[in-house]
């Protein structure tokens, strides 16, 4: 684990004082603090396990934050520290981690790890706690808590369910002949469960019908991903709608390919597509699928600071042995604490409740473009987007998936570059 850790610990990060604590706790901290207190930030991050691949990108942008705040003086004149534990893309580790950090490390503020199923079970503990929480790609989780304390960086909007795949059947709808039927397989998990219900109200919005719908074991229960993709192609659908994250949805692209799965539209919520380590190893077998994004490196999607973070990003993922590009979590990590940056600094103080209040009424600029939160801590206004992946080549590499060559926006259409190679089949030649 000390090797692991050294890993993370850049070279060009010169005076800092680095902690490592039995029991996986890692601080890190600036060594010419003021003689002031720092201000303590903890959250979980799945730093091994399958989630790993976007949880090391999120908190490389954690880390580039707080030494950029650092470096600029630190929160309201104090250094800040960066508290977290490897949750080991387990949700049973969660509720121990932010319970230890809240109750023995003594963290002045919280935040997420990324994904659905590491926040849900933190929510028990943060309320309990009454601390204000930034969530990191966590979709719809207030709906049952109703935490008035809540917000989410995810880019879902106030109809959070159905995002995910409103534009996957708004290009459908578009089509001529329209496609009618569906078949969904998802997950039998949190994201999964709700990213299909959502797709279950957009297909009754469009007069389709569904054909087939089955839930699996998620990963490492459900291992063979050809049963599951010979019974959504007997099913004999226009459309073929995946929930998935990214073990399954690698297994179940696979697969398709394998059986010739050949819908007119195939994808939807596929988690995993997104990271380049599962581009490089699916490549060819990504053409023609339909699936949902956060942020592309369109000319569209640049906002302030957004080119100089990914510049620095992209230095430094090479020695962090994390994703080189940081697209899909990489800005959205580093996004996320910084509005809990501008809310701190509006409310003039650190305390929950007040940053709270700050969080509900302010406008935030990010790297990642503007966010405003609305009713239960989700956005004002999504931007939740559908790309088509197109003529990628056995030989794609790095170059490749650093720009747009290979990918459409199709949805929305304030975002959108091109339309829609239709149907599947077309495609994928």
């Amino acid at each position: 684990m000390i090797q692991r850790f050294k890993s993370r610990t850049f070279a060009w990060l010169a005076g800092v004082a680095v902690t490592l604590v039995a029991g996986g706790m890692f601080i890190v901290s600036g060594a010419q603090a003021q003689n002031k207190e720092p201000i303590k930030i903890g959250f979980g991050q799945s730093l091994t396990g399958f989630l790993s691949p976007n949880g090391k990108q999120a908190l490389l942008g954690a880390e580039i934050w707080r030494d950029r705040i650092n470096k600029a003086g630190g929160l309201l004149g104090r250094q800040v520290q960066l508290v977290y534990y490897d949750d080991k893309s387990s949700p049973a580790e969660v509720p121990g981690i932010y319970t230890k950090l809240l109750d023995v490390d003594k963290v002045d503020l919280v935040v997420s790890g990324y994904a659905s199923n590491q926040v849900a079970p933190a929510m028990p503990v943060v309320i309990r706690k009454g601390k204000a929480f930034i969530s990191l790609f966590a979709l719809d989780i207030n709906d049952k808590f109703k935490y008035p304390k809540y917000f989410s960086v995810l880019p879902t909007g106030p109809n959070t369910k159905t995002s995910f795949t409103e534009g996957f059947f708004d290009v459908a709808a578009q089509q001529k002949p329209k496609p009618t039927t569906v078949a969904m397989a998802l997950a039998d998990a949190e994201f999964s469960q709700n990213a299909c219900e959502g797709a279950r109200e957009n297909i009754k919005k469009h007069g389709m019908k569904i054909v087939y719908d089955k839930a699996y074991p998620p990963p490492p229960k459900t291992t063979d991903f050809t049963p599951i993709v010979q019974a959504l192609k007997a099913a004999n659908a226009d459309i073929v709608l995946i929930c998935s994250y990214p073990v399954d949805s690698v297994g179940i692209v696979e697969a398709a390919n394998e059986i010739g799965l050949n819908p007119k539209l195939f994808g939807g919520a596929m988690v995993g597509l997104q990271a380049l380590v599962f581009k490089d190893k699916l490549k060819t077998k990504l053409n023609g699928i339909v699936n949902y994004e956060t942020w592309v490196p369109d000319k569209k999607q640049m906002y302030e600071g957004t080119e100089a973070f990914f510049k620095e990003y992209q230095e430094k993922a090479k020695a962090a042995g994390v994703d080189p590009l940081g697209y899909y979590l990489g800005g959205w990590g580093y996004a996320q604490f910084q509005i809990l940056e501008q809310a701190i600094k509006a409310a003039n103080s650190f305390d929950d409740d007040k940053i709270a209040d700050a969080l509900r009424k302010g406008n935030f600029k990010t790297v990642m473009g503007p966010i405003k939160f609305g009713a239960k801590g989700e956005w004002a206004e999504g931007r939740m987007m559908q790309v088509q992946y197109h003529d990628i080549k056995p030989d794609a590499n790095l170059e490749t998936w650093r720009g747009m060559s290979y990918q459409t926006v199709l949805t929305p259409g304030g975002l959108k570059t091109g339309n829609v190679i239709y149907p599947y089949e077309k495609a994928r030649k």
